[in-house]
This record gives structure tokens, sequence and C-alpha cells, in this order.
């Protein structure tokens, strides 16, 4: 479905409840899904585990939302360079740019998805359970589409140049989502610091690609 209709995941924070999902995915962070309990949560958000329950009748359907909303912001966040005037390999360069910097100001949650792809792996569901992760990893791989849509047209008009775009833009996703294994924001850090940061993994990535200098 590499240039197909996509879908874009759902804004996920039932009832606005946004500073739930944040606890959440905090301690989904810190503890993993399997060490993390209700309680947990509930103690992060500084409420009881009732309000918690208000919402989610268990941790599983808590951390899907959670991951939810962090493909959210993943789409949100490249949506704005997907479409535009400049060549192939100039808006694939802000896709990954902005993706990046996705993954260092949404850490919780992009740690959260991460999980969510190896739980899927793991095939250690419910039915139930395996039919939610499927839709997740459907929302997953739309948001990869778009990335191949866009190299395939930086293939089109020679600004990049990848003998098999499904590998390379896979491989390229592969080191962005990584940076939720090795990254952690600094003390002090700002927003030019994750910029620069960000900056230097794409270029290293577009300088894989073989795309023209601009």
């Amino acid at each position: 479905m590499a240039r197909g209709t996509l879908r874009e995941a759902p804004r996920s924070d039932k009832n606005g409840n946004a500073e739930l999902l944040q606890a959440a995915a905090e301690c989904f962070m810190e503890q993993g899904f399997h060490a993390t309990s209700i309680d947990d949560v509930a103690r992060r958000l500084g409420a009881t585990k009732g309000r918690v329950y208000h919402y989610y009748r268990s941790k599983t359907d808590l951390f899907f939302d959670v991951h939810r909303e962090g493909m959210r912001r993943n789409f949100e966040a490249v949506r704005p360079v997907v479409r535009g005037p400049d060549k192939g390999g100039v808006r694939l360069r802000a896709m990954f740019l902005r993706h990046a910097l996705s993954m260092m100001e949404n850490l919780a949650f992009e740690t959260v998805v991460v999980q969510g792809v190896h739980m899927h792996r793991l095939a250690a569901t419910t039915p139930e359970q395996r039919r939610v992760l499927n839709e997740l990893m459907t929302i997953r791989n739309d948001f990869e589409a778009l990335f191949k849509s866009v190299a395939y047209e930086g293939v089109e008009d020679g600004s990049i140049k990848a003998p098999d775009v499904s590998i390379a833009i896979k491989a390229a996703l592969g080191a962005l989502n990584w940076i939720c294994i090795w990254y952690r924001p600094r003390t002090g850090e700002t927003e030019d610091d994750r910029l620069i940061l960000a900056e230097k993994i794409v270029d290293t990535i577009m300088h894989g690609l073989a795309a023209e200098a601009e």
C-alpha cells in the first residue's frame, strides 16, 4: 500500500483526558507494560485508580489508547510536509526531521508505540487484544506508507536513489524509532539542541539514500 489512500490514527484521549494518557505513557515507558499497574498510573496521576477504571476496563485497554495517541502525534508531525512543490527528496528529509523531533518531544508515547510492536510480535495476547493490535499495526503500516509514497516520488524526480524503496524506508524509520531507546533529554536541553541532534541523524540517513545535494 505504498501509494494508496492512507488512514490516520484517531485522536484517542477519551473525553479529553490527556493527563491520564500522559501519566500512563510515562509509567509504561519507565517500567514496561507488564510491570506497570493501574495503581502506578493512578499514583502518577495523583488520583484514585477509580478514575482510571472510569475510562478503561483494563491496563491493556489503556496501553492501546496510549499507543493510538502516539501514532496520532506521529501523523500530526509529518502531515504538513508530505505534499508540496519541492522534490521528493526534500520532502522526505523534512518528514524524517519532523518524525525525529516527534520521537524526542513525545518520548513516553513513542516508547509505548515501540512496545506495542514488540507485543504484536510476541502474540501473547487474547483474541480480542490481537484484533486491536492488528488494527494498531495497520495504522503503523499506513504511516510507513506515507514515507514510501514520497520516496517513490523522489526516485521518479531524481532526488533520491534507492534500489529498494521499501527496504530503504524500513531501515530509515527503524533508525528514527530507535531514538526512544537511547535518547533521554539532558538537563537544560532546548528546542534548538533537539533540532541539531535531529538534523545530524537525518543527514546521516539521507546520505545513505544518496539524495541529491541541495
